[in-house]
């Protein structure tokens, strides 16, 4: 293993310029009950088939209860925050809202979007583990999500600018009769 000169807080601090969205991963502990915790390292990775990734702490509980077994990533909405602070260990006078599953793993009520996930792969990621699940059943609804940057949480600002362009100029070719020529600056 490389030794390294970086120190971690100020790695965390750079981590942390990057806005992200808030997700609770939840599933069953040992004896069938609900467990989540709040994970924002949360990634799409295939549509074909429909993947997504969460990395979790290795020590975590979330992690033994995940490997191999169904979860779901309860992507959160604004109104959430008490929830995801639940989660991440500041517990809810009257606990989170639980809401009805598709395929039976424990998901939250009142999130943007809710993915129900199913078992890919687990991969090493040092001191963290790198789950990845096949989105098996999902739902999404209109609420905004909760954002969290700089050790701090957000909601959704206006648009800047809109979307610079109208397809993935990196892949996604068959979509298209011909490729855009770009001009070099």
């Amino acid at each position: 293993m490389a030794t390294t000169s970086i120190d971690p807080r100020d790695l965390r601090h750079a981590f942390g310029r990057f806005g992200t969205g808030v997700t609770v991963v939840t599933t069953r502990n040992d004896e069938g009950e609900a467990h989540g915790a709040t994970v924002s390292a949360f990634t799409s990775v295939s549509l074909d088939p429909p993947l997504a990734q969460v990395t979790l702490m290795r020590e975590s509980k979330l992690s033994t209860y995940v490997s191999g077994q169904p979860f779901a990533i309860n992507i959160m909405s604004a109104a959430q925050q008490a929830t995801c602070l639940h989660f991440a260990g500041k517990p809810m006078t009257d606990g989170p809202v639980w809401g009805a599953s598709a395929t039976g793993v424990p998901v939250l009520a009142g999130n943007a979007a809710t993915l129900e996930c199913r078992p890919w792969a687990v991969y090493d990621g040092g001191d963290h583990l790198i789950v990845v699940g096949e989105v098996v059943a999902l739902e999404i609804t209109p609420g905004a999500p909760l954002l969290f940057f700089g050790g701090k949480f957000h909601h959704l600002g206006g648009l800047v600018g809109g979307a610079p362009w109208d397809f993935c100029g990196d892949g996604h070719l068959t979509q298209f009769t011909s490729v855009p020529q770009f001009a070099a600056v």
